[in-house]
């Protein structure tokens, strides 16, 4: 397999300057990351996730360990350009990451701070736009639109880079339902259509099942890591963890609970809808 990104005992550390005291936030983090991988971190607040987030693309560097991104070391300063050029990070705001009052001057800030020439940067803003399905709103104002229609145009500026990863910390927090769905189909079809590395930081559990794998963060460490079909069903593990799981993952665990026999992984509505058909039919035919 081709890893993309790797952490080999990842610690970081950050001292108080008013106290001096020193908090461990990772403690020993190891793992890969294939490329193509579409990769979901959960975790309740203060667990380290977004701490972990921001050392992919060496926003923090680690205070021992390493972390390597298309097998560079992200503590090497010479070529810390060529890691952000490669891993694309999309934040909690995306009033923040707006740079510029039209949509396609936006898009194509980041190409022009790179110095290509004008027919390149049209090509990367093109299809940038096309990638989130954007492309009518090119001349529109960013203010204009709704959150997850900003948050859409966020990520057209990190793809204009042309990466090979997308780091995404909590981009649908500031989101309605609405906007959330936007979002996470348009990474979905990203990772599906493109094949690009995405990595998730979320607290949404519906978000989460669409990741091809989750790891789950507590206190700093990886706790939990598999696919969703293997993570999810360990409902009271999960509430442990001050975690919730998808709804109707909750409803089968109660329905378990109960007596009935659902025998199918639930993580969806459509498939909490197949066990309560198949619980009828074989009452129906009892």
């Amino acid at each position: 397999m081709d890893k993309i990104i790797t952490a080999e005992n990842l610690i970081f550390e950050y001292k108080d300057e008013e106290t001096d005291a020193v908090t461990e936030v990772l403690k020993g983090i190891s793992l890969d990351i294939e490329r193509g991988e579409f990769v979901a971190v959960l975790g309740h607040n203060g667990s380290g996730k977004s701490t972990f987030a921001k050392h992919l693309n060496a926003i923090l560097t680690p205070t021992s360990g390493r972390v390597c991104v298309c097998g560079t070391d992200t503590s090497d300063e010479d070529k810390l350009f060529d890691i952000r050029r490669r891993v694309g990070m999309v934040f909690q705001n995306p009033d923040n990451q707006m740079v510029a009052n039209i949509v396609e001057d936006d898009v194509a800030f980041a190409p022009e701070n790179l110095g290509l020439p004008r027919e390149e940067i049209r090509r990367r803003v093109d299809n940038a736009l096309a990638a989130v399905n954007m492309s009518a709103f090119a001349r529109h104002a960013p203010h204009m639109l709704s959150g997850g229609q900003k948050q859409r145009i966020a990520i057209a500026g990190v793809l204009a880079m042309e990466p090979e990863i997308i780091v995404l910390d909590e981009p649908t927090a500031m989101l309605d339902p609405a906007g959330r769905r936007e979002v996470i189909t348009t990474i979905k079809r990203l990772n599906r259509e493109l094949g690009m590395t995405a990595v998730l930081i979320t607290h949404y559990m519906d978000e989460a099942v669409r990741a091809d794998r989750v790891i789950v963060m507590d206190s700093g460490r990886i706790v939990m890591d598999g696919k969703p079909a293997q993570i999810f069903p360990q409902v009271e593990r999960l509430h442990s963890l001050g975690l919730d799981t998808p709804q109707a993952t909750e409803l089968a665990a109660e329905l378990k609970k109960a007596g009935f026999d659902i025998d199918g992984v639930v993580l969806t509505v459509e498939d909490c809808v197949r066990e309560i058909e198949k619980l009828w039919r074989n009452k129906v035919n009892s």
